[in-house]
C-alpha cells in the first residue's frame, strides 16, 4: 500500500463538531476504498500567510493513511464542500513513510 498525507484547511468559523463530522465522513469513504487512516492531527486555527477567499485564518487538519489506490472520490467531495477552503494530497516517499512508522507502506 502507498502512504499518503492529506492536509485540509476548513473555514475558521466552522464549529468543531461540523469539522469532526466531515472528518468522520472522509474516514468512512477512505475505508470503503480500502484505505486505513493511521494518524489524524488537528492543528487548530492558524493564520494564513495571505488571504484565502478574503479570510485570514483557517482550521488545519492533517491525516496520514495507507491506500492501495488513488482516492479520487475523497478529492471530489472536498472540492464540493463549502467548509473546506483548501486541501492537498501528498504521496509520501517510501523512506519518509517508514520514518513516520507507516508500516504497510510499499513502493
Amino acid at each position: 500500500m502507498r502512504a499518503y498525507e492529506l492536509m485540509v484547511i476548513f473555514r475558521a468559523d466552522t464549529d468543531e463538531s461540523t469539522i469532526q463530522t466531515f472528518i468522520n465522513r472522509l474516514e468512512a469513504m477512505a475505508e470503503e476504498a480500502g484505505a486505513s487512516i493511521e494518524k489524524m492531527d488537528k492543528w487548530g486555527v492558524r493564520d494564513f500567510a495571505f488571504e484565502i477567499q478574503k479570510l485570514q485564518q483557517g482550521f488545519y487538519v492533517v491525516l496520514e493513511f495507507l491506500s492501495p489506490n488513488a482516492l479520487n472520490e475523497l478529492d471530489r467531495v472536498m472540492r464540493l464542500a463549502d467548509e473546506v477552503l483548501r486541501h492537498k494530497f501528498l504521496r509520501l516517499p517510501l523512506d519518509e513513510a517508514h520514518r513516520r512508522g507507516l508500516a504497510g507502506a510499499t513502493a
